[in-house]
């Protein structure tokens, strides 16, 4: 597996993964409406590319085939992190956010994890601040804000 930083042309296969890891991997803690409201497959491709380039983003590939990506911002937030179904457990996410982190210098990390998620923080050191209710699509979605304090 390589890690590299992402390009605008990966952008509709990130789209896609996007799509179909919310709609397999989540797919356990959240019902189909969640699902929808969550990635209905509509994405704005522009907002999206323009969102990834603002932050600093890579991709995972196994043998030419992208199998993750993730972003984090200056400030130590950690926006997305999405896995391809047929490779969870496989040391993507693990890749991706050390990577992510070993970026920046900063006291702490931030994400808001998905119920699915929350496991893998948590076993990266990131602890539960609050339970959240988040409002997309007029459907409500249960996640987690989660930091990681950095040692010095």
């Amino acid at each position: 597996m390589i890690l590299r930083p992402y390009r605008p042309d990966d952008c509709p296969v990130l789209a896609r993964l996007f799509y179909e890891t919310v709609h397999t991997v989540n797919a356990r803690d959240y019902s189909p409406q969640q699902l929808d409201a969550w990635a209905d497959g509509t994405l704005d491709l522009q907002a999206f590319n323009a969102s990834l380039l603002a932050h600093f983003a890579l991709v995972a590939e196994e043998a030419g085939e992208i199998v993750g990506f993730g972003d984090m911002d200056e400030t130590g937030y950690l926006d997305r992190l999405y896995v391809h179904h047929l490779h969870q457990g496989q040391g993507v996410a693990t890749a991706l956010c050390d990577a992510l982190e070993a970026h920046f210098a900063v006291p702490r990390y931030e994400t808001h994890a998905s119920i699915t998620a929350r496991p893998f923080f948590t076993q990266r050191g990131y602890q539960v601040i609050r339970e959240q209710q988040v409002l997309r699509k007029g459907v409500l979605l249960t996640n987690f804000v989660m930091v990681k304090s950095v040692q010095p």
